[in-house]
């Protein structure tokens, strides 16, 4: 085995006698492209509903409850799917998201939430680490679909038209500072110091 390994590393190392230059630049561009293609569309392909709700967790858990939000079933016949809300848009912040993501297969694997009562265990955790990035980010997910410069506030209830021109339009807050909860059920808020 290791004179195998080495009679490939003294192959890798020397020159060509075979074939030219441009002829390594050319495959080696082409072997670059077939790879760019098949990362870009196995990238995709974990970029599905489909794909998100595979695993039971998913499925049994947050999906139920988003069928039931009006972000899943609305009279615009718009819906928002996982990736929509917890996959950035933008390439660079969609790599980074998907290196995070990592986190939540080995948990799948390992069978850390593979339950409904270790699910519930773990939702407020759960929660506050997707809560602290959508804050983080300055809900980038929930701006690629929603704009503050489109709303019209005198469309808006006296309330949501008062917290939007004060803390959305000036900066203050993020959407799910006070969006909580908008597609998937609070976790027991009652250990959180502050919440009403």
């Amino acid at each position: 085995m290791v004179e195998l390994v080495r009679n490939y590393w003294r192959v890798i190392r020397s020159p060509s006698a075979y074939f030219s230059l441009g002829f390594l630049t050319i495959g080696g561009f082409l072997a670059g492209v077939i790879f760019w293609g098949g990362f870009n569309t196995a990238l995709e392909a974990t970029n599905t509903e489909a794909f998100c709700v595979s695993c039971h967790e998913m499925r049994d858990n947050v999906f139920q409850e988003l069928k039931a939000t009006v972000h899943y079933t609305n009279a615009s016949g718009v819906r928002a799917s996982c990736p929509d809300c917890h996959v950035p848009h933008e390439w660079t912040h969609k790599i980074a998201r998907k290196v995070q993501a990592s986190k939540e297969v080995w948990g799948a694997i390992f069978g850390t939430i593979n339950t409904r009562e270790k699910f519930q265990e773990h939702r407020l955790t759960l929660a506050i680490h997707e809560w602290s990035r959508l804050s983080a980010n300055d809900s980038l997910e929930c701006r690629n679909c929603h704009s503050a410069a489109s709303m019209d506030i005198t469309q808006q209830g006296p309330r949501a038209a008062q917290a939007h021109e004060t803390f959305l339009l000036t900066g203050e807050k993020t959407c799910i500072d006070c969006h909580k909860g908008i597609a998937h059920q609070l976790p027991d808020m009652s250990s959180v110091p502050g919440w009403q």
